[in-house]
């Protein structure tokens, strides 16, 4: 083992391939994927730029497998969701609205540096088909919806595929809208405002109550 490499991987136990990832996903956090070089990583990661390859076959899978980590510490980042029964639903959809907000926020910004590298998004959807999309988070809130259902807490002709869709599109508006602004700042988090209007008008929908 080289001396450069031996100190990239003191104090630690991680594989080397581990290692690259990890320095990867580090920088897809911290600014994104767009221009992200082979230097960079190896930089990041304290090792000669060579390295890499003996390793991953291009950049490109290099790249997918540090978003497929970046994904997955952003999915795991907010701790359980509630289940259904508890609190109330209106809170607990709240929290499903918080915590797709926050995945989309984190999840997004690095997809789009990928908009003009087809190769390393293909590879991603091969790793994690489920997520880029939302349909995760669209799949969660369902099952959650639908088991409120069955305890009579939700209404049992409620659309539930329909407000899981809505959620997932509110996440993308509001996230991808300030990445698309060049002047648009994205927000470390949503007001609970905004996230309390979602959820109210989820809930109640928009037809006139009777009087």
């Amino acid at each position: 083992m080289s001396p450069r490499r031996a100190a990239a991987l003191r104090g630690g136990d991680q594989s080397l391939r581990d290692h690259l990832i990890a320095a990867a996903r580090r920088l897809i956090a911290a600014r994104g994927t767009g221009g992200l070089t082979v230097r960079d990583i190896a930089r990041e990661a304290g090792v000669a730029d060579g390295v890499l390859y003996n390793h991953f076959a291009d950049k490109e899978e290099l790249l997918a497998y540090a978003l497929h980590a970046h994904v997955g510490s952003a999915a795991a980042g907010g701790g359980p969701l509630p289940e259904a029964g508890t609190a109330t639903v209106e809170a607990n959809l709240r929290t499903h609205l918080t915590r797709a907000l926050a995945l989309h926020a984190a999840i997004l910004p690095a997809l789009t540096g990928l908009l003009h590298q087809p190769r390393v998004l293909a590879r991603f959807a091969e790793l994690a088909p489920s997520t880029a999309d939302g349909s995760s988070v669209r799949s969660t809130l369902v099952d959650y919806l639908r088991a409120e259902q069955q305890l009579g807490r939700v209404a049992p002709d409620a659309r539930v595929d329909a407000v899981a869709a809505l959620v997932v599109g509110v996440c993308h508006d509001l996230v991808l809208s300030r990445l698309l602004d060049p002047a648009g700042q994205l927000p470390p988090e949503f007001s609970e405002q905004a996230v309390d209007d979602l959820a109210d008008t989820l809930l109640r929908g928009i037809a006139p109550t009777a009087g």
